[in-house]
C-alpha cells in the first residue's frame, strides 16, 4: 500500500481526527497521528492483511526546544512480508516540568519490543508512557538527576563523589 492509501486506511477506521498532519518532505514521509489513538493504529496496521507492519524498527524520543514547549515520540513500523516502511510521530505540548513529564500511551500491547525502546525514551528524554508494564531507567542509575537528552538538561559536576565530564 502506498503512504496515502495507509493514510485513507487509518481515516476510514478512526475517522478524520486521527492524522493530524503528514509530512512528505526528506527521505521518509510520516504521518502525524493524534497521540490517544497511537496504540489502535498500530494494532490496524499490524493486524491489517493490507499492510501487515509486523516490525517496530525503533522509537525515539524527541525534545523540540525550550521555546517549542513540545515533546514527541517517532515510531518506525516495517512490513516485512510487504517490504515497506512506514513512519508515524505523535506530539505533545508540556511546560519541561520535572514533575509534569509528557505522557503517551505504551504500544507494548501491540508490539513487544517497545518495552525496550519506550524505557530508553523515558530514561533520556523524561516522556512517561502511560501503562507501560515496568517503566524505568534501562541506561542510566534509578537515582540519576534529569534527563540527558533534553535541550535544557544541565550535568551535575559529580555522581556519588566522581567528577562527570
Amino acid at each position: 500500500m502506498s503512504f496515502e492509501e495507509i493514510k485513507l486506511l487509518l481515516i476510514e477506521k478512526f475517522g478524520e481526527g486521527v492524522v493530524v498532519g503528514e509530512e512528505t518532505t526528506g527521505l521518509q514521509p510520516a504521518l502525524l497521528v493524534a497521540p490517544d489513538q497511537i496504540t489502535n493504529v498500530c494494532l490496524e496496521l499490524r493486524n491489517n492483511p493490507k499492510t501487515y507492519f509486523d516490525f517496530l524498527s525503533s522509537i525515539t524520543g524527541v525534545d523540540y526546544g525550550v521555546e517549542a514547549g513540545r515533546f514527541g515520540v517517532v515510531y518506525h513500523l516495517a512490513s516485512i512480508p510487504y517490504k515497506t516502511q512506514l513512519t508515524l510521530k505523535i506530539s505533545t505540548e508540556n511546560d519541561r516540568s520535572l514533575d509534569n513529564l509528557p505522557t503517551f500511551p505504551s504500544i507494548t500491547p501491540v508490539y513487544r519490543t517497545a518495552d525496550w525502546h519506550e524505557r530508553e525514551a523515558y530514561d533520556l528524554f523524561g516522556i512517561f508512557f502511560e501503562n507501560h508494564p515496568d517503566l524505568r531507567r534501562i541506561l542510566l542509575p534509578d537515582d540519576w538527576d534529569g534527563f540527558p537528552l533534553r535541550k535544557d538538561y544541565k550535568a551535575a559536576e559529580y555522581y556519588k563523589g566522581i567528577k562527570v565530564d
